[in-house]
């Protein structure tokens, strides 16, 4: 009775794994997403940095690869009068302004992307 309990434990095991793996293969299972087409780009238009007198860097978690940094980047990019660059090896963004913004708007914007801001340094 316990050879076969313990072989039904193993098939059962078996059985999940596989069903595990095709579905890492069909759908991914990777970091952002893997399977999906990445985000395409924001691209600031003014790239004058004498026009942004203001800046700060932000300290990111949560980013592994370069989808994470595009879509940090376009969050804060999509603020207006803002012009960030995400550097991975560092988790930092460098959040150039023309006008002072707040420091939640920044770290909600960086939230709403999915990753969090731990520091900021001005």
């Amino acid at each position: 009775m316990g050879t076969v309990l313990i072989v039904a434990l193993l098939v059962l095991a078996g059985a999940y794994g596989g069903y595990s793996y095709v579905k890492k293969l069909r759908v991914g299972g990777g970091c952002c997403g893997e399977r999906d087409a990445a985000d395409k780009k924001i691209k600031v238009a003014d790239k004058d940095k004498s026009h942004y007198p203001y800046s700060v860097k932000l300290k990111i978690d949560g980013m592994t690869c370069g989808n994470c940094v595009t879509r940090v980047e376009n969050a804060l990019n999509r603020l207006d009068g803002v012009w960030a660059t995400v550097d991975l090896s560092s988790e930092t963004a460098l959040v150039r302004m023309k006008q002072p913004v707040e420091e939640q708007v920044m770290k909600d914007a960086v939230m709403d992307a999915g990753y969090t801001v731990y520091g900021v340094e001005s």
